[in-house]
């Protein structure tokens, strides 16, 4: 696969990085070192524990590879001149591994510069003085092949560019990046707290942090009332066979947790202690066994190998849910609909559960347990234009209140060469050309991707691109034909006969955390002023002012605002220092002038001294400001903290 300029660039980069490590440490031994969407990294197995300091020595020493202008050269070899060459260099330990994986079609080729010789495909640029621009940025762990049965290697991650500038401000940005980080606010504010004992990926939602998911539901909430939306609840498990009609159960199996049954003698058969994959394998075979005397006795095929009813001692597992698409199915079946009832809209904050590789979890963005601002639709296949245009009218209203403006669509289509997906052909067809029309009518680029749909039906998603160029995926809309056939859904028409319902799945958030950790990143845990767990800090200069400021407190408190009172004896410095340090939108600082004025000294975090205003004039703008969830205008110079 050919590469662009910038990926030749970085994979360049790696093998000069190669070269720098083996002559700072010749002992090493090296897996693989790719270019990425970011840069570049190699895996290396040494048995000196890399530091920042070896990271300086080590871009030290890529400067001299890169100043000796050595010519990056491709040699060809057979399979068995290929093993040789790795032996010689002694790096037969990762790399025939990695000889072994080339397909026998394919051509095998070695990229030299200087002394360093690798297993590579390729490409590079022509001599190593082509890298100008380039910087170590990170060691981590990482096990080879991703497996974390095998041995963790040590992976340096780094970056280059063409230029010094690009370089440059691509460092600017990592710096905001890590300013910005989630994991990092969420402590500094007190948004959110993982713990060990709880368990990793589980997420305990703080006071504060509580604030702003509340206040996420009750502006989507507002929203889907507008659009005829009813809400549900549903239990946080399901029986295994609810899963497996659904599809869940037999495409999801790898990232679910384990099982959990009534029985004890089947629970001991499965396997108390097996990991999730195992336990469902061993309910496949179990399934397969009983298929298997069921169609002999029977003599035909009569069960699909996806819709297995082992027997009955089966039927009493149950499964943390992965979804809740079943539940919201079951809701709707449990009474007759007519034409004239459809769409009908089930929407519900339902907690799903993932069971995720522990190296794979990141703070609020990816867990363990979530919570998905679900909606199902049900709607006759004529109204479902309609239908995706109202849930992707919804989308946006999200994202343009909080101001994530710059975004694409991506169409996530089947890939017909694959066996993950469900349903007939010309029920994909129907939903995928749904998708497309939809998306043509949102005024902005979107690609189709194949393989990127939903074991069910295609989807729309929205990836964001935030302040700093980041993108994020979000908000997402489906159209499935095929779980109202696996669960044989039906509605009476306008002709008195059963007809099959369309399903939309659509979730503008998301998920609840995800899209928390990445809203606390877009605004660097600056929050507008209806989203902040605290809106308003009262400061009395003295504590002859306290009494000023409780009344102050309990009329903003009436008003619906968060607000706190800071009567600690601290210098008025300090308080607003640490208001500024907490983030609060707006800091009220009371002095004996205004309180025989009935006025407040306003500091605003967006636009800086503000100056002096009557409360209530202030209380009506804030107020308004809250009520129609307004962003904060551009921040211009706050004025010198007093000291």
């Amino acid at each position: 696969m050919s590469m662009t300029p910038l990926e030749e660039l970085r994979h360049s980069a790696s093998h000069i990085m190669a070269t720098a490590i083996l002559r700072l440490f010749p002992e090493a031994k090296l897996d693989i070192g790719p270019p990425t969407d970011t840069g570049f990294y190699y895996d290396i197995d040494l048995d000196h524990k890399l530091t920042a300091d070896d990271l300086v020595k080590i871009e030290a020493e890529m400067k001299k590879v890169a100043d000796e202008n050595q010519p990056f050269l491709r040699k060809e070899v057979s399979r068995e001149e290929a093993t040789e060459i790795i032996k010689r260099i002694g790096q037969e330990r990762y790399k025939l591994g990695r000889l072994a994986d080339i397909p026998a079609d394919e051509k095998i080729s070695f990229y030299q510069n200087g002394e360093f010789i690798d297993l590579c495909a390729g490409t590079h640029v022509r001599y190593t003085s082509k890298l100008k621009a380039f910087k170590l940025l990170s060691i981590a762990g990482a096990y080879h092949r991703g497996d974390e049965n095998n041995k963790q290697l040590q992976r340096i991650y780094g970056t280059a560019f063409p230029s010094k500038d690009e370089l440059a401000q691509h460092l600017e940005r990592l710096e905001q990046a890590k300013a910005r980080d989630h994991r990092k606010l969420g402590r500094d504010l007190k948004l959110f707290h993982i713990d060990e004992d709880v368990g990793q990926g589980l997420i305990l939602w703080t006071p504060n942090g509580s604030v702003i998911r509340q206040e996420l539901q009750n502006f989507i909430s507002e929203e889907l009332r507008k659009q005829g939306y009813a809400q549900v609840f549903t239990p946080h498990i399901g029986k295994l066979e609810l899963y497996k009609t659904s599809g869940h159960f037999p495409y999801y199996k790898d990232s679910q947790f384990s099982p959990v049954f009534e029985n004890d003698s089947l629970a001991r058969a499965i396997g108390e202690n097996c990991s999730c994959a195992d336990a469902f394998a061993r309910l496949d075979a179990v399934s397969a066994r009983l298929r298997e005397q069921v169609n002999a006795r029977t003599g035909q095929d009569t069960i699909a190998a996806d819709r297995v009813k082992p027997d009955d001692q089966l039927l009493d597992g149950f499964m943390l849910k992965p979804m809740n698409c079943p539940h919201h199915i079951k809701i709707f079946a449990s009474q007759p609909h007519s034409y004239r009832d459809l769409p009908v809209r089930l929407a519900e904050f339902g907690t799903v559960y993932r069971w995720e590789q522990s190296g794979e979890l990141n703070g609020l963005t990816r867990v363990r347990g979530f919570t998905q601002d679900d909606a199902h639709l049900f709607c006759t296949e004529e109204q479902v234009a309609q239908e995706v245009l109202g849930c992707l009218a919804l989308v946006k209203i999200v994202l343009s209140t909080l101001g994530m403006a710059d975004y694409r669509v991506r169409v996530g289509l089947r890939d017909p060469d694959s066996n993950k997906y469900t349903g007939e052909a010309a029920n994909w067809d129907k939903a995928e050309e749904a998708c497309r029309a939809a998306a043509r009518t949102l005024g902005v680029p979107f690609t189709e991707e194949p393989g990127e749909a939903a074991f069910y039906g295609p989807k729309i998603d929205f990836v964001v691109k935030d302040v700093i160029g980041r993108e994020w995926q979000l908000g997402t809309v489906q159209v499935d034909y095929n779980l109202p056939v696996r669960f044989d859904l039906s509605y009476i028409g306008a002709d008195n006969q059963p007809h099959r319902p369309v399903m939309i799945h659509r979730a503008p958030f998301g998920s609840m955390e995800r899209f928390c950790g990445v809203l606390i990143e877009h605004f660097a845990g600056d929050f507008p002023a209806w989203l902040a767990p605290e809106q308003v800090r009262l400061v009395p200069i003295s504590d002859k002012t306290n009494d000023y400021g409780r009344d102050l407190l309990a009329q903003l408190r009436a008003a619906g605002v968060r607000a706190t009172l800071d009567e600690h004896s601290d210098k008025l410095g300090a308080k607003i220092r640490r208001a500024e340090l907490e983030k609060i939108p707006y800091t009220l600082v009371l002095g004996a002038k205004e309180a025989e004025a009935k006025s407040v000294s306003v500091r605003s975090r967006a636009r800086g001294d503000e100056g002096v205003q009557p409360f209530a004039d202030y209380l009506a703008k804030l107020t308004a400001e809250i009520s129609t969830r307004a962003l904060p205008d551009k921040k211009k110079p706050a004025a010198p903290t007093p000291a």
